[in-house]
C-alpha cells in the first residue's frame, strides 16, 4: 500500500517505512480513543482490525496469481 505513495521503487528508504509505521500507530491510537467513548480501545486491537483484512487480501491475491 505504501508503494502507491512512494512510487514503483521496490525498496523505499528506511525513513519512509519508519514514518509510515509511526503514522499508522498514531492513527490507530486516535481511532481507539474516539471509537468507544467514554472508554478507550487498545492500539493493538485497532491495528489488528486494520491489519487482518489487509493480510487476508494479500494472501488471496498472491494465491490467485500463483494459480
Amino acid at each position: 500500500m505504501l508503494s502507491v505513495f512512494v512510487g514503483a521503487n521496490p525498496v523505499p528508504p528506511s525513513d519512509v517505512w519508519a514514518l509510515a509505521g509511526g503514522v499508522l500507530v498514531l492513527l490507530a491510537d486516535v481511532l481507539g480513543r474516539i471509537a468507544v467513548l467514554p472508554s478507550e480501545m487498545p492500539v493493538g486491537i485497532v491495528t489488528a482490525f486494520v491489519g487482518a483484512p489487509v493480510l487476508i487480501g494479500l494472501a488471496r491475491r498472491r494465491r490467485a496469481t500463483a494459480l
